[in-house]
């Protein structure tokens, strides 16, 4: 059993996007490939989408129990959007099943349009990095939506430079989140901390020891830090010893 949504906007793309059928056999520039997955760009009417088809769940029992991560990723985008979070915009997406077995499945999103993600900045040396109020911008934007996530209980669990863009405006999108998902009690304190290591985990190379406590205070609304703030700090900047 498929099933397959286009969004009504894009329904004189319906040829090419209306069917989980139609965006299987599409043609597009390969982007990326492992074994369960793989993103191609294609181009109409001079917009990009980026399509991403998945053609397993994993191995074992994932094909049958928990939720394919082609839904996860749709549904998590759809819920950054829900929260205020800038993100690409979902313009397809489905899956189908054989049995009650996951068989594949596909998302579409459009491309932001001239952006570029963190971690190829930093990776460049770009300027903007040393601009104190672009940083600060940015630092706000991320501040605020990060901590929308956290909010509603949720954890992005890979929140990496390299899955968050900007724009040549400086506004800041958050994309790519698969594995995101609720967690409550001590759980989501854990995964909360996990989130801003990730974070932290480049910018300590790229940014002051100021501008990294800054974004913190930004994330919870306070001008200093009390006692349970400066433990979870401690716990940020020692996450991944060892590890990295």
């Amino acid at each position: 059993m498929a099933g397959w949504t286009l969004e009504a906007d894009y329904a004189h793309l319906a040829a090419d996007f209306g069917s989980l059928e139609a965006v299987f056999a599409l043609e597009g520039e390969p982007l990326t490939r492992d074994p369960l997955s793989e993103v191609v760009r294609v181009q109409r009417e001079g917009v990009n989408y980026y399509v991403k088809r998945y053609v397993g769940a994993g191995k074992g029992l994932r094909r049958y129990m928990g939720r394919p991560r082609v839904k996860s990723e749709w549904q998590n985008l759809k819920r950054f959007a829900k929260w205020g979070i800038p993100t690409a915009e979902v313009v397809g997406w489905g899956l189908e099943r054989h049995g009650a077995s996951y068989y594949r499945g596909a998302l579409i999103t459009r491309e932001l349009p001239r952006t570029e993600d963190l971690a190829a900045l930093a990776a460049a040396g770009d300027p903007r990095l040393a601009d104190r109020a672009w940083v600060d911008s940015i630092s706000r934007q991320l501040a605020r939506s990060t901590r929308a996530l956290h909010d509603n209980h949720f954890a992005h669990n890979d929140l990496k430079w390299r899955n968050l863009l900007v724009d040549d405006a400086g506004v800041l999108y958050f994309i790519d989140c698969p594995n995101g998902a609720f967690w409550w009690g001590f759980l989501l304190r854990y995964r909360i901390t996990k989130d801003l290591a990730c974070l932290d985990k480049v910018a300590k190379y790229h940014l002051s020891a100021t501008q990294r406590l800054r974004f913190y205070l930004q994330y919870r609304q306070r001008a200093r830090l009390n006692e349970a703030d400066k433990r979870r700090v401690r716990h940020i900047v020692t996450f991944f010893e060892g590890r990295e």
